[in-house]
């Protein structure tokens, strides 16, 4: 009898499918799913023409989601009364709707032409790099066979996504604890050439930054008025929000770079991406380089689309990507 629960293990090991134990492959679809590309393809544009803002909102979307935890879709579950879900992280309260709605479409029509097969963390893996191109950015390659995750809870989430407010050594932390290079952090730091930010966020910088000045003396003078003026009201409406590259909001380029040496950085950590000796020297490349950007952008976006994914009996393919099985 003692060596019934090592039967029962060997038993219960031997279930998990060995399939999808394999690493991740850019064919993972071709047999089970054969209009898999054609289908996030047809949905990420469609999207796209219709909410502008989407591209943005999909890629925070995806590093939210990679950062906690790897690429596992757990960013897309919904609280319920016994569990407070990732989603609901203060920090994960902004993430626009439009992102998580590409992903709901996405889903909707990949179950109707192939049931059960296609994961939401490849789903949203492959609509942030359709999106990226979109906008001109880089087409890389996102390998499939992702899994979603087990697992959502909000409690996982503070401390592991960088804050506008943190100090540059700690937002370099939280990537390189996860194998990242400060070079690459850099080039991840370039989805900011998309998407804008709630003045909430950076408030502070504007009207209190401290005791005897008002804003921020790292903000370009007359950027810093022009901002004072759009997010006037931001206490009463709180949805107020600027361009995070307000010269090229609605291109994939390397305008974020360009702007931060003249002041027009609009977060703090945007700022000191520029003024930080650790990092100074990439935003000059990539503001000089816009092909260097790229091609290291979709490096560190191929990396981290890797990180942490689930595989085997460590997920499932939920039947919508909201709620687990």
């Amino acid at each position: 009898m003692a060596l019934l629960p090592e039967i029962l293990l060997f038993i219960s090991l031997s279930l998990i499918p060995l399939s999808h134990s394999q690493p991740l492959t850019t064919t993972y679809y071709h047999k089970t799913c054969d209009r898999f590309e054609q289908i996030m393809q047809d949905t990420t544009t469609n999207k796209q023409i219709t909410s502008p803002t989407t591209a943005a909102a999909a890629l925070r979307l995806f590093l939210h989601d990679c950062l906690v935890g790897g690429c596992d879709a757990s960013v897309l579950i919904s609280s319920t009364p016994f569990n407070k879900a990732e989603r609901d992280a203060d920090i994960n309260l902004s993430l626009p709707g439009d992102g998580f709605d590409v992903v709901v479409r996405a889903k909707t029509a990949l179950e109707l032409a192939c049931p059960g097969v296609v994961s939401c963390a490849d789903i949203l893996a492959v609509a942030a790099r359709n999106l990226v191109s979109m906008m001109g950015g880089p087409y890389y390659t996102v390998k499939l066979g992702r899994r979603d995750g087990l697992v959502s809870q909000a409690s996982r989430v503070e401390g592991n996504l960088p804050r506008p407010t943190m100090p540059m050594a700690q937002i370099i932390k939280i990537f390189t604890s996860r194998g990242f290079t400060v070079q690459e952090m850099v080039a991840l730091s370039g989805a900011h050439t998309i998407g804008f930010s709630h003045c909430k966020e950076f408030s502070s910088n504007l009207y209190n930054y401290s005791k005897n000045v008002q804003t921020d003396p790292s903000y370009n003078p007359r950027f810093a008025a022009g901002l004072r003026n759009a997010c006037a009201d931001y206490q009463k409406n709180p949805t107020l929000s600027v361009f995070n590259d307000v010269m090229t909001p609605r291109q994939f380029d390397n305008m974020y770079y360009q702007n931060l040496p003249k002041g027009l950085g609009i977060l703090a950590s945007d700022r000191a991406l520029y003024s930080d000796p650790a990092t100074g020297p990439y935003v000059a490349l990539y503001a000089k380089n816009q092909d260097a950007f790229f091609a290291a952008f979709s490096r560190a976006m191929e990396k981290l689309s890797l990180y942490g994914v689930k595989t085997g009996g460590r997920g499932q393919i939920r039947r919508r990507c909201d709620a687990f099985n």
